[in-house]
């Protein structure tokens, strides 16, 4: 079997497997690992850090009324949010000192500035 044949192959198996499994369907020596992060409490973690509702969602990079649902416990941040809401929750500091390297969401205390309210 040329090289080529034996690539095509080896990726035709490996989608056939990736459809089984996203149906649902059990694979013999496949295993699945999961991350259970469980839920975050945004608001808990926005009052901690002195934010409003606005500069929280543009820290985290989503939209206000995105971010509000999340609050109102409608939804729940996922991926990259929900883990810098993690880190947020328990380095609080580390957090607000790398973003304000770029921007002006806090100053160099780790204090939001009156204009940024």
């Amino acid at each position: 079997m040329s090289e080529m044949t034996k690539f095509g192959a080896d990726l035709i198996q490996a989608m056939s497997e990736a459809l089984a499994h996203a149906q649902g369907k059990d694979l013999p020596d496949t295993r699945v690992h999961t991350i259970d992060l469980g839920t975050v409490d945004a608001k808990a973690i926005r009052k901690k850090l002195d934010l409003t509702q606005d500069e929280m969602a543009t820290v985290l990079g989503t939209s206000p009324s995105g971010y509000k649902k999340w609050e109102q416990g409608t939804r729940q941040p996922s991926g990259a949010a929900r883990t810098l809401l993690r880190i947020m929750e328990r380095e609080p500091e580390a957090v607000l000192r790398a973003l304000s390297a770029d921007s002006n969401v806090v100053d160099r205390d780790g204090a939001v500035p009156e204009a940024a309210h």
